[in-house]
């Protein structure tokens, strides 16, 4: 008997169809992935295993796990079951942890729920689940809060709070979306040494097909709200038999035709000794200040018609000197000048129109009560002459034609959008104005990957015919060395290694650069072409 067995799973939202029919199994120690593009209704699969579905949906078939229907299950019996014996990894970490309590009291939270162990066993068992996650108390307190961690620090502690009971079924909704890659491979190891040690099932549900062509066991490929093919994992990356299958594989191994840097030398950009130092709390009333040097020193120049990439793992600066670089923080040593003028809070609104970010996370870059037309319009209010009227709609459209989206969508509230859809809004707000460098802080790690294919593509056409240079900061090697002419890596707080990308990439010198490259995930080989539908 299978641990999860979905069978012709049809599910509607105020009449609306969502999923067609969907059925699928894991079997303990099984990891089954489903994949396919935003929207296709993998999330919403997995939702419906935690019932955890918005008001006016209806559902018809079965989900059971090992045998109890969960479908027509009361909810006291569903919170009995979540966290005990389903634990879930949702995609985005800000929104699944309540920021009020320590991450220490939210990984108890699960144990005290559902056991009977005092605060202090919760505590001891809550510190052993974070270490296994790469947070040992030792470095990461338990009395922190998740705003004082980076998003990949945020979602190890939503994974620990998932697996801190070690259920029999594990639900994994784009774990290592936010993750760099090392410290995704460690997570990808845990996941699968906990199903092979425990007998766990894991569903896991990725745009990265790379993840899932290491990983998985089994693969279920999902496309409005259907399942178009299914089959074990070496045979169907061997023997791929849908056309969307196909091109899935095609857009993930894409590569970008980026333009030659003919344009002029000129420095648009630069970083030079820049220092950022955060306060600790203080242990005791009188003693005195400590200070966690998150930037130390970091110089480098971005010129006119550059493309320059910035990596390294979650926690080394890379947000710190993003935020610096826009003049939201103030440095504490050095400086940092844009367009020959100098970065600070309170720089001029021409300065900021030149220089536009899309940041890490896009729901938290977002006023909720405001729809989509005002939210890509905000950089307006730089220009001393906004669009007004029909040409506003105009530029509103353009924008989101541009990044995916349809017109229509400027009218719909940023709820109604899934996490790749809403970080193609946040591209599409961050060109609107046409800006001359663009921050891309992690732009793309939220975007399936044809839609990321095309937000590439977008980006490389946009240094020829809009002159945009770019400082590009992702946790993922492929699009890094794919979309940039050079890279700088980054790891405590310093520039390690910087040269040009296929260099630095195909000959690193330093070690933490070579160990960042053999940590990345990678596609099988495929023997013969790739037909790809028109």
């Amino acid at each position: 008997m299978s641990l999860l067995s979905i069978q012709n799973l049809k599910l509607s939202i105020h009449g609306t169809p969502i999923l067609k029919g969907v059925s699928l199994d894991v079997a303990q120690g099984e990891i089954v992935a489903i994949t396919g593009e935003s929207g296709s209704g993998k999330s919403l699969t997995a939702f419906s295993v935690m019932q955890l579905l918005p008001r006016g949906t209806g559902t018809t078939g079965s989900i059971q796990l090992d045998g109890t229907e969960l479908l027509n299950a009361s909810d006291a019996a569903m919170c009995d079951l979540r966290g005990n014996d389903i634990g879930m990894v949702f995609q985005e970490p800000m929104t699944a942890l309540n920021p009020l309590m320590t991450i220490g009291d939210q990984v108890m939270e699960t144990i005290l729920l559902h056991t009977s162990a005092t605060r202090d066993e919760a505590r001891i068992k809550a510190e052993e689940t974070l270490t296994r996650v790469g947070l040992s108390p030792e470095k990461f307190k338990l009395s922190r809060f998740p705003h004082e961690l980076s998003g990949g620090q945020r979602q190890r502690v939503v994974i620990a709070m998932a697996i801190a009971l070690r259920p029999r079924l594990l639900i994994a909704d784009e774990p290592t979306t936010a993750l760099d890659v090392t410290t995704q491979a460690q997570i990808l190891d845990l996941l699968k040494d906990l199903v092979q040690d425990f007998g766990m099932g894991l569903l896991m549900i990725t745009h990265d097909l790379a993840v899932v062509s290491d990983m998985a066991d089994r693969i279920v490929v999902m496309r409005h709200g259907d399942v178009v093919e299914t089959g074990e994992t070496s045979t169907l990356f061997s023997n791929m038999q849908h056309d969307y299958t196909r091109a899935l594989f095609a857009a993930s191994s894409h590569e970008v035709d980026l333009p030659d840097n003919t344009r002029p030398d000129d420095a648009l950009l630069v970083v030079k000794d820049a220092v950022r130092d955060y306060p600790k709390p203080r242990t005791q009333l009188f003693a005195p200040r400590e200070y966690t040097r998150a930037v130390n020193g970091i110089s480098f120049t971005l010129k006119k018609g550059e493309r320059i990439g910035l990596v390294g793992e979650s926690g080394c600066g890379k947000s710190t000197l993003t935020r610096a670089i826009l003049g939201l923080e103030p440095l504490q040593g050095g400086s940092i000048t844009a367009f020959g003028e100098e970065v600070a809070p309170d720089m001029p609104a021409a300065l900021r129109a030149g220089l536009q970010v899309v940041f890490q996370d896009p729901y938290g870059s977002f006023n909720p009560r405001h729809k989509v037309a005002r939210i890509v319009t905000e950089p307006f209010h730089l220009l001393p002459d906004p669009p007004k009227g029909k040409d506003r709609q105009n530029r509103i459209s353009e924008a989101l034609i541009a990044v995916g989206l349809r017109p229509s969508d400027a009218d719909k509230y940023i709820h109604a959008f899934s996490g790749g859809q809403r970080q193609r809004i946040a591209i599409a707000r961050a060109l609107i104005i046409r800006p001359e460098l663009i921050i891309f802080d992690e732009a793309v790690s939220a975007l399936d990957v044809s839609i990321r294919a095309q937000i590439l593509d977008l980006i490389a056409a946009l240094t020829q015919s809009h002159d945009l240079s770019y400082l590009f900061i992702s946790h993922d090697l492929s699009v890094v060395r794919t979309i940039t002419d050079r890279v700088l890596v980054m790891k405590d707080g310093q520039i390690v290694e910087d040269g040009p990308t296929e260099h630095v990439f195909s000959h690193p010198k330093h070690p933490y650069t070579a160990s960042l490259i053999a940590a990345a995930p990678t596609l099988p080989d495929v023997k013969g072409p790739i037909n790809v539908p028109t």
